[in-house]
Parts: structure tokens; C-alpha cells; sequence
């Protein structure tokens, strides 16, 4: 039967605890008592009854209730034989004669088609007479169990054993009307157990039938829905898919169809008389002759023939059972595209062990190519991990283990003592999974971080050879190109919606962001290197939001931060902003937006900027004071800017309020509303230049002139040019373009913009002229045909 290792006394009680309970759910349907037993510690009067069950209800509930899906009985009865071969090889430790009466340690699956039988076979330790009573007799025993607690408590820590509760071996009956099963131990004689699933099993001698060695073979006589279980395919399927890296070889005897060539020696005979007839007539009739060859060359006579052999199944090895030490390159790649399905190899990889409340071997894999469908369906996607216990395929279908950003993990996870479900297909909710799920990210994270130092680590192993040869390897280094940033390229939204949605481990993430800047050029600048690379009067991380690399770079917004030669990283992917909304700061440096509100630097005299602002505020106030009166609601107020150098205005935001992209962002959303927009629409401020000469020339204007036609329509046209360059939309668009005809009318000193008459077309020539002018072919004809 299934059986497991629970060496330790914890393992122990809870394999006990789940026979019981397994036990103990599906014996509660039917109770009576027949025997009455006064219980010595009970209370005065009390009587105790046990518990009885009906025995065909029981088989039924277990049959058809633990199990989802048929196609797990292979799964079971593959770990029963797994669990019989590791018993006989432990055994064989102490008893050099174990293997004698048969060498080979291995399963094999055969299966007849007219029959309508499928067969498994073991060459383990295999069952006696009691044996066979005893355990398939016995629902919820487990003889894997009984056999690890017979062991000394150091003998069965040694031992990895699957089976826990006893239960697995009637999957079978999921398929199965009936099973027979003949085993031999070395201990006993050839018996036979068989069992319709009925309240009743016979075992008789196999006295009669041909000897199996040692070992357990399991005959199913399939039900009539079960059916695929005869195609070979679908066998190897499921071998590959729940038992492809159980220790011992899996054997599958299949069919392979060849097509063969036909000998047909008359044939060849009478071709070697025609030859000599051909060589006697000479070379008359050589076309003839020619033909004939072509004639009798034809293709060979073939015929198809199905061969039946036995293969091996399970080829690969469970590599993440290993030392790390014992496993190249090559073995970890060629895994990732047995498992993964991948043609490409994995960018990188992490192998561990990790110890302590729960102990687990994993291998966790980073794919070298982004699947098509990433992000159709985000929400719904889970990393594709699998689950084995003790190399036996649990599941692959991970809900909540690590987090949906990290779905593009690959990989599995390897551990012995997991709260399973008795029917092994779901995972007990369980504060063990959490741990687990923790030690993954922080793996997953650090195998990232590692990726991300690797380029920095090979440059400075390069520094420490001789300068010549560090010359030569530091070109070679520029060329080429850093591991991280193609994972960056293909992984990189996941890691800003980690940004988002974990923040336990937001701190590290942030160290693995990368981004473009004014100071990158065609390569990418991380935050620690932003902060190496700060002026010493800086105070904070500056960034700009925008559509484009390009759009951002013709931004007004750097004009301040270029002339101070800072830094200001790019965010122009549409989830950046979400993302560095979630990081407030790094390494103790603020971020700031350029685009918003409150943007210092370090550099200034306070008190002489502060003097400065107060003269410039005084001074165009009567501008200010007129737009803001002009503008209306369209911006919350007009103030001295001190961000610009050679625009005359922008518009910024509040510090935190949504920026002009964000603002692009959400009016692009599908399920976008007018209504939800204009109350997401942030407060806007209008930033004039004092230095700028359209902006000095207003202000004179106002002063000496007031309001005028003229000048309200030169104050919008500023206005929407500010919009514009600042990322926003103008306030509205057909005012805006009747402002701008108008000016380019003045521009033309034009009258006025009356629309002028229709052109005239003049008369066509008549018709009567062109048909004088025209040649009647037909005179031509009459003329010839008089010559001739």
C-alpha cells in the first residue's frame, strides 16, 4: 500500500492521527452495538460501543468520494511499487540473499486490449499469505507504515517511503470492476488476492500460474468507461506526468509500427534473365529498351509491422534530490526543458534545502522567454511549481503558495511531511504552507538579486588582473550585454507589481528595479546607483513620468535639472506610476516628481531665493492676479515658477495629485467614466517664467492696458500651450483652435475671414467640332478593298 516515512515520533502521531481520522469519518455511517464492554474509568452506569460499518457503503464511500480524478489510481499503485522496491533494497542491506530470487529492482505496465486488462508490476519485497489478509484485507491499514515502525528509530530515518494511509490501493477501483493481485515474498509461496469491491476477497495458493520472482503484479479488468486506460499514450502520459522521477525505472510495454521492404527473390530472377536476353539483341531499339528499365524500376514492395517492447518511461532524474555540487550546467538546463516544455534555456536558476519548521528541496527556474499569453489573464495565472512528495507528483496547480507576481516562476518543490488531503490531491490549508511560501519568495528574490549583481561581480573580478588584461576585458564586458536587464525587459512589470502588492518584501524589490535616465543613455540605472551617483547637495531622487522616453526628454520639466546637471530617472511604462507610488523613499532619499508641487534642490541659498521670489511675486502680480481672474476654475492658481528656464509656463500638480500621464492612463481605461474622471482630475497650478520675455511683455501689458479681446485671447492661448507642453489637454479644444485661427489672421494682417466666392468654371468646347476632327475607319477599308 502507500506508505511514507514517519521516522520521527511527530511523523508517527500524525500518521496515526490521519488513519484515524480517515478511519473514523467513513465508519460513522452505520453504528450498532453489539457487544456492550463496562468501561473501568468511565462513569457509574456508562457503556461503551464500537463502532460498525457496513461494509460495501464503506468501500463505496472510499472508492468514489477521496478521489477527483480517475486517472490517480496509476499514480498509487506506481508509489505502492515504489514503496515495495525501496523495502526490499533496505532489507537487502542486512540480507545479502534478498535479492536473490530476482536481481532487478523496477515496475513494469503492460495491458490487453481484448482482454480489457492493465497490468502492474513490482519486483519488490512482495506479500505473504498474511500479508495479503492483512493489509488489502484492511481498509485504512497501511503496511508502508507498519514497516517503518517495526525499524529501529535510526534504521527508519534512512528509509523514503510514500505511502501514509492506507487508502490507495482501492483507487483502483475507480477503473476497475474487479482486481486480482499475485504476489511472492521470500518468506512464503505465490499467493493470490482477488476482490470485486464487494463486502468480500479470496486469496488461494498460486500453484497453477507462472512464478513471478518476488514482487506484487496488480490485474485490472477495466470498466467499460474506462477505456483510455488501454492506449498507450495516454499510460505514458500519466507516468510522465505523476511518477516520472520515482527512483526506480517504469517500464511500458508498447507497440512501434515500422514498414518494412518485401523481398521477392522470383522478381529478382527473372530481371537478371531479361538483362542477359537485352545483352544478346545489342543495342537495337534503345528507347525501347529504356522504357523497359524504367518500366521494371519501380519502388520496392514494403509492408508495416507492429513490434512490442518494453520501454523505459521515466528517463529523467530528480536532480533537485542531489547535492548542488554533483549537478552541472547542463543537467539543470536540460531539466528546466523537460519540465517547463521550453525550447530556450532558463536565464537563470536557484537549487536549495531549506530546514526548520518544514523541510523541502527546490529548484526554482527564471524562463529565457516571456510566455504569449503573460498578462492576458494575470489575476488568473499561477506559477507554474509542482509539488512532489518524495518524487511522486502531488499537484501543479499552486493557489496562493507564492505570490501572482512571481508567476513566471518554473520549478518544483520536493518535501516529506506535508498536511496532504488522505486522496494526496490538495494541500490542507496549513500555517506550514505560509512558511513555505515565504521561504520561496525569499529564495526566488535573492536568486533575482544575485542575477542583478552578476554583471557588477564580473567586472570586479576583472579589475584584479593586470592592467592590461583588464583593459582588454573591460571592452569585452561593454559588449557584452547584462543578464539582468534581459530579464528586466521580459520580467520587469512583474517586479513593479511585486512593488504594488507584497509590501513585506517591497524594500527588496525596489532594489531590483531598473530604469532609463537623463544620464543612462541607451542602458538602464538602478536606484543604489542613482544614489552612488547623487550631487552632494542633493536631498532627493528626482523622476519624470511620461508616454515615451522621447516625450519625457522634450519635457519643459528638465530644464532645471539639466542646467543643474541632475539626474532624473524615466518612468514610461504605464504601471510605473502605481508602482513608485507604493516606494516613498530609498536609502533615505525621497522621491520627487519634477511634474508636482514642492520640487527644492539642495543647491540654493534659501534666504536669497526666498528674497528673490518675494520681489518676482510683487512684481507680477498684476499678471498673475489677471490670469487666475481670466482662468476661472480651469486652474487652481497662477504663481512664479522657479523650475523652468526657457519655457515661459507650465502646469503642475499637487504634490499628490495625478500627474498629466496618469491622467492620459486612466482616460485611455476602458470602463473609463466622464463623471468618475472629472472627479479624479487634479488640482492644476500655472507656472510662469519671470525671466521669459513673452511673460514680461504681458505683464507690462496688463499694467498699462487691462482686458482686451486681444490680450484674453493671447492669456488662453498660453494657457493651452502650457497644457500641452506639461502632458495635459487643452481645456477645450474648439476654442483653442478658433484662438489659434484668429491669431494667424492678424499674423496675415488680414481684413477679414469671410469665406470668399465659388470659383467660375468655364463652358466645355462643343461636341460637334470634335466629331468633324474625327477619323471614320471604315472609309479607310472601303479605300483598301477597291485597290485590291
Amino acid at each position: 500500500l502507500r506508505s511514507a516515512e514517519l521516522g520521527s515520533p511527530k511523523g508517527r502521531r500524525h500518521a496515526a492521527t490521519m488513519r484515524f481520522f480517515a478511519s473514523a469519518l467513513v465508519l460513522l455511517a452505520a453504528a450498532s452495538a453489539p457487544a456492550v464492554v463496562l468501561a473501568e474509568e468511565a462513569a457509574a452506569g456508562a457503556e461503551t460501543f464500537e463502532f460498525q460499518a457496513e461494509v460495501n457503503r464503506l468501500m463505496d464511500i472510499i472508492i468514489n468520494s477521496l478521489y477527483k480524478n480517475k486517472e490517480i489510481f496509476l499514480r498509487e499503485v506506481i508509489s505502492n511499487g515504489s514503496d515495495a522496491l525501496d523495502k526490499i533494497r533496505f532489507l537487502a542491506v542486512s540480507d545479502k540473499t534478498a535479492l536473490d530470487s530476482k536481481k532487478e529492482l523496477e515496475i513494469r505496465i503492460s495491458f490487453d486490449k481484448d482482454a480489457r486488462t492493465l497490468t502492474i508490476a513490482d519486483s519488490g519485497v512482495g506479500m505473504t499469505k498474511a500479508d495479503l489478509v492483512a493489509n488489502l484485507g484492511t481498509v485504512a491499514k497501511s503496511g508502508t507504515t507498519n514497516f517503518v515502525e517495526a525499524m529501529s528509530g535510526d534504521a527508519s530515518g534512512d528509509l523514503s517511503l510514500i505511502g501514509q494511509f492506507g487508502v490507495g490501493f482501492y483507487s483502483v477501483y475507480l477503473v476497475a470492476d474487479k482486481v486480482r493481485v499475485r504476489s511472492k515474498h521470500n518468506d512464503d509461496g505465490q499467493h493470490v488476492w482477488e476482490s470485486a469491491a464487494d463486502s468480500s476477497f479470496s486469496v488461494w495458493e498460486d500453484a497453477t500460474g507462472e512464478s513471478i520472482g518476488r514482487g506484487t503484479e496488480i490485474t485490472l479488468y477495466l470498466k467499460e468507461d474506462a477505456g483510455e486506460f488501454l492506449d498507450q499514450d495516454r499510460l505514458e502520459e500519466l507516468v510522465l506526468r505523476y511518477s516520472e522521477f520515482i527512483t526506480f525505472p517504469i517500464y511500458l510495454y508498447k507497440s512501434k509500427t515500422e514498414t518494412v521492404e518485401l523481398e521477392d527473390e522470383e522478381d529478382e530472377e527473372d530481371l537478371d534473365d531479361e538483362d542477359e536476353e537485352d545483352d544478346e539483341e545489342g543495342d537495337e531499339d534503345l528507347d525501347e529498351e529504356d522504357d523497359e528499365y524504367e518500366d521494371e524500376d519501380e519502388a520496392p514492395r514494403t509492408t508495416t509491422v507492429t513490434n512490442w517492447d518494453w520501454h523505459q518511461v521515466n528517463s529523467e532524474s530528480a536532480i533537485w534530490a542531489r547535492d548542488t555540487s554533483d549537478v552541472g550546467d547542463d543537467e539543470y538546463r536540460s531539466f528546466y526543458k523537460t519540465l517547463s516544455k521550453d525550447t530556450a534555456d532558463p536565464t537563470t536558476w536557484i537549487h536549495f534545502k531549506a530546514e526548520g519548521e518544514v523541510e523541502f528541496k527546490s529548484i526554482l527556474f527564471v524562463p529565457g522567454q516571456v510566455p504569449f499569453d503573460m498578462y492576458d489573464s494575470y489575476h488568473n495565472k499561477n506559477a507554474q511549481l509542482r509539488l512532489y512528495v518524495r518524487k511522486v507528483l502531488i499537484t501543479d496547480e499552486f493557489e496562493d503558495l507564492v505570490p501572482r507576481y512571481l508567476n513566471f516562476l518554473r520549478g518544483v518543490v520536493d518535501s516529506d511531511d506535508l498536511p496532504l488531503n488522505v486522496s494526496r490531491e490538495t494541500l490542507q490549508q496549513h500555517k506550514v504552507l505560509k512558511v513555505m511560501g515565504k521561504k520561496l519568495v525569499r529564495k526566488a528574490l535573492e536568486m533575482l538579486r544575485k542575477l542583478a549583481q552578476a554583471k557588477e561581480k564580473g567586472d570586479d573580478d576583472e579589475d584584479d588582473g593586470d592592467d592590461e588584461d583588464d583593459e582588454d576585458s573591460e571592452g569585452d564586458a561593454e559588449d557584452d550585454e547584462d543578464p539582468y536587464i534581459g530579464f528586466w525587459n521580459k520580467f520587469g512589470k512583474n517586479i513593479k507589481l511585486g512593488i504594488i502588492e507584497d509590501s513585506a518584501n517591497r524594500s527588496k524589490l525596489t532594489k531590483l528595479l531598473r530604469y532609463k535616465s537623463s544620464k543612462s543613455g541607451e542602458g538602464f540605472t538602478s536606484l543604489e546607483e542613482y544614489v552612488e551617483n547623487m550631487k552632494d547637495w542633493q536631498k532627493a531622487i528626482y523622476y519624470i513620468a511620461g508616454e515615451s522616453v522621447e516625450t519625457v526628454e522634450a519635457s519643459p520639466f528638465l530644464e532645471k535639472c539639466q542646467a543643474k546637471d541632475v539626474e532624473v530617472l524615466y518612468m514610461v511604462d504605464p504601471i510605473d506610476e502605481y508602482a513608485i507610488q507604493h516606494v516613498t523613499e530609498f536609502d533615505g532619499k525621497k522621491l520627487q516628481s519634477v511634474t508636482k508641487e514642492g520640487l527644492k534642490f539642495g543647491d540654493e541659498d534659501e534666504d536669497l531665493e526666498k528674497r528673490r521670489m518675494a520681489l518676482y511675486k510683487e512684481t507680477f502680480k498684476p499678471l498673475t492676479d489677471y490670469l487666475k481672474t481670466l482662468y476661472g476654475d480651469a486652474v487652481t492658481k497662477v504663481a512664479v515658477s522657479k523650475r523652468i528656464e526657457t519655457t515661459p509656463t507650465v502646469i503642475v500638480t499637487s504634490q499628490y495629485g495625478n500627474s498629466a500621464n496618469m491622467e492620459r492612463i486612466m482616460r485611455a481605461q476602458a470602463f473609463s467614466e466622464k463623471q468618475n474622471m472629472a472627479m479624479m482630475q487634479t488640482q492644476k497650478t500655472m507656472e510662469i517664467n519671470p525671466r521669459h520675455p513673452i511673460v514680461a511683455r504681458l505683464n507690462e501689458v496688463v499694467k498699462a492696458e487691462g482686458d482686451d479681446e486681444a490680450m484674453s485671447d493671447l492669456a488662453w492661448l498660453l494657457l493651452d500651450n502650457a497644457l500641452m507642453q506639461s502632458g495635459f489637454e487643452p481645456t477645450d479644444f474648439a476654442a483653442f483652435s478658433t484662438r489659434a485661427l484668429s491669431i494667424i489672421s492678424k499674423g496675415l494682417t488680414l481684413e477679414s475671414t469671410d469665406l470668399l466666392p465659388e470659383i467660375e468654371v468655364p463652358d466645355e468646347p462643343e461636341e460637334e467640332e470634335e466629331e468633324d476632327d474625327a477619323v471614320d475607319l471604315d472609309d479607310f477599308e472601303d479605300e483598301g478593298s477597291d485597290e485590291l
